[in-house]
Order: structure tokens, then sequence, then C-alpha cells
């Protein structure tokens, strides 16, 4: 038996960190935010479809996400074209990742996995939270942005409650420590869980 466990959150919960706590534990993670980014490098699968759409966009035979942002911003059924475009390749890496998969738990890193029903085909859901003044600070402090597109990252997706409030498992990450506690005992669950299937067939 192969669990699926859906990894989510908001822009600055700790989500990255969180997910590498799961590989300390022996789980395979794949990471949809990765996923997009190897389609975008030079001699990725999305940079020829999206040099046809959005030819501006390409920069030394890569996908530019800064003129792709100013092209998405400018356009309103420009977002609808590229997930038409990349939606279908994040989908056929995340099953190449299942297929090389040796783990029994599967952990998949989607940032908008709710907003998206990718929770659908998951077995569980674990979402990541911290407080909202931290989440803040931690994501200024990282200097890749103006706290105006944080308030525009924040708007296109779930509020961080509504997305608890959905998950099977809730990981508080005020610390690496205490993130990694839960992680444990969150693992644990699971694979009582494999094994009281495995038990039962």
């Amino acid at each position: 038996m192969t669990f699926r466990l859906g990894l989510t959150g908001s822009i600055g919960t700790g989500k990255s960190t969180t997910a590498t706590l799961f590989t300390e534990f022996g789980c395979d993670v794949w990471d949809a935010d990765q996923a997009v980014h190897l389609l975008y490098e030079k001699g990725g699968a999305a940079v020829y479809p999206i040099s046809k759409v959005f030819p501006s966009s390409i920069v030394n035979d890569a996908v530019c996400r800064t003129s792709l942002k100013e092209i998405l911003s400018q356009d309103q059924h420009a977002f609808s074209q590229l997930e038409a475009i990349v939606h279908p390749l994040v989908a056929k890496n995340r099953a190449k990742f299942v297929e090389n998969s040796k783990a029994n738990i599967l952990v998949f890193d989607i940032p908008l996995l709710f907003e998206t029903n990718g929770d659908r085909h998951m077995d569980a859901v674990a979402c990541v939270y911290i407080d909202e003044e931290t989440q803040k600070k931690r994501t200024l402090d990282r200097g890749s942005m103006t706290e105006e597109q944080f308030s525009q990252i924040l708007a296109k997706q779930m509020p961080i409650s509504q997305k608890c409030a959905k998950a099977d498992y809730i990981i508080i990450t005020d610390t690496v420590e205490h993130a990694r506690e839960q992680v444990k005992h969150i693992l644990e669950q699971i694979r009582g869980q494999i094994a009281h299937a495995r038990n039962r067939s």
C-alpha cells in the first residue's frame, strides 16, 4: 500500500522546511514548485509551448518568470492559457515521480492543493500553520517581494484558517523542532494505518 499525503499551507508558513522533515523520516516528496521550475528552465518541456503563446516571456531559451508575471498581470485570459499548457506537464511529472518512488508514504508539496481540488487525489492532507504576523515577517524578511506583492499572493490563496479546517493534520511551525515532533507523530499514525490495512488484506 502506498499512502499519498498532501502537504499544503500558505506563503511563509514553513511548508518547504516541513517537506524536508518528511524526507528525514523516509518519505519521498514531490514538490509542485520545483516541477514547474524544471519545466521553465532551458530544455524544459514547457518552454516551447509557452514560447508559442507568450513569446516575450522567453529569455535565453528559458521562461523568464518576471516577464511571465508581467504578462499575467496585464491579460486576464493569460492565466488560463498558461494553466492549459503547464497543468498537463506537471501532472506528467507527478505521475513519473509516483512510478519511480520506492517509499510507502509519498508526500505531495502543493501550495494550491485545495484551490485546485488536488486533495481529492490524496489519502490525507497536512496543512502547515503559523500566525499571520510571523507569516508576514518571514516572507518579507526574504527580501524577494514587497508587502504589496505579498498581499496579492495571499488574495489568490484560500485563507489559511479554511485550509486548516479542511486538512486532516495541522503542523504548527513555530520552531523546527516542534514541527519535527508533529511530523513524526503524523507518520506514526499513517504507518499504523498502513500496517493495519496490510494485516486485513
